[in-house]
């Protein structure tokens, strides 16, 4: 296996993840192979956190709070187009496996995997190669558009991160907050998106939310079911 490039400085990591002990425990297994420049636990600090430290790659989950990796990551690609990602996540679906690869060179890589498949796949999108799990095995991707349909801007930015709020309980008043909108303008916005996409009940929508990936499906267990095996390099 290819080693991780030690010709310069150790590269540049941000992980992002929601569990502490996971993401602690992340630190320690990379800490002798890259420089990692922070943590952190939801979306939104991550996006704050890749524009103002620009590391050279973030390791992501998929299913964050407040901002899901994946919309994440592309406000990141936007603003600091040279960072890398490695998605890290429960999540073995290849439409969401092939909406992340539509951000360039990027690795996605389930957590439950070995610890060495997450180091070459970061060795990999060092070198600006893509990664893809081989757990995955899509028929054709080169039907990769077509797949990442299910996870593309169908909603403005704003209404994914409001339906994605909802979709996590959260009031209309700490959705208000956190958006810096008035709780008139989230209601509003809540009441275009259950009439434009037919949503019945709340329960629709947070069954679109976790259909779109918008949020991680019961995070508890996902949580125990991690795990990535340290091993020595």
């Amino acid at each position: 296996m290819e080693k991780i490039p030690t010709n310069r400085a150790r590269p540049r990591c941000l992980i992002a993840d929601d569990h502490v002990i996971f993401s602690d425990a992340l630190r320690v297994y990379l800490g002798t192979a890259l420089e990692i420049v922070g943590v952190v636990s939801d979306g939104r600090a991550l996006v704050l956190e890749a524009i103002r430290l620009r590391p050279e790659i973030v390791i992501v989950d998929v299913g964050m709070p407040l901002l899901n990796g994946l919309d994440a990551a592309r406000r990141i690609k936007e603003l600091a187009p040279k960072v890398k990602f490695i998605f890290l996540t429960m999540r073995d679906d290849p439409n969401l496996a092939a909406a992340a690869l539509q951000l360039g060179p990027i690795a996605f890589v389930l957590k439950h995997s070995a610890g060495s498949e997450l180091l070459q796949a970061i060795e990999q999108v060092l070198r600006g190669r893509s990664y893809l799990t081989p757990k995955l095995k899509a028929d054709d991707w080169v039907e990769a558009k077509a797949r990442a349909r299910q996870f593309s801007t169908e909603m403005t930015p704003r209404q994914k991160g409001i339906v994605q709020l909802l979709a996590e309980g959260r009031s209309m008043k700490e959705i208000a907050g956190l958006l810096q909108l008035s709780q008139k303008t989230v209601e509003f916005h809540k009441h275009h998106i259950m009439v434009s996409f037919n949503f019945k009940s709340n329960a629709d929508l947070v069954l679109f939310a976790l259909n779109r990936g918008l949020i991680a499906p019961n995070p508890e267990l996902q949580f125990k079911e991690q795990t990535i095996v340290p091993s020595r390099y």
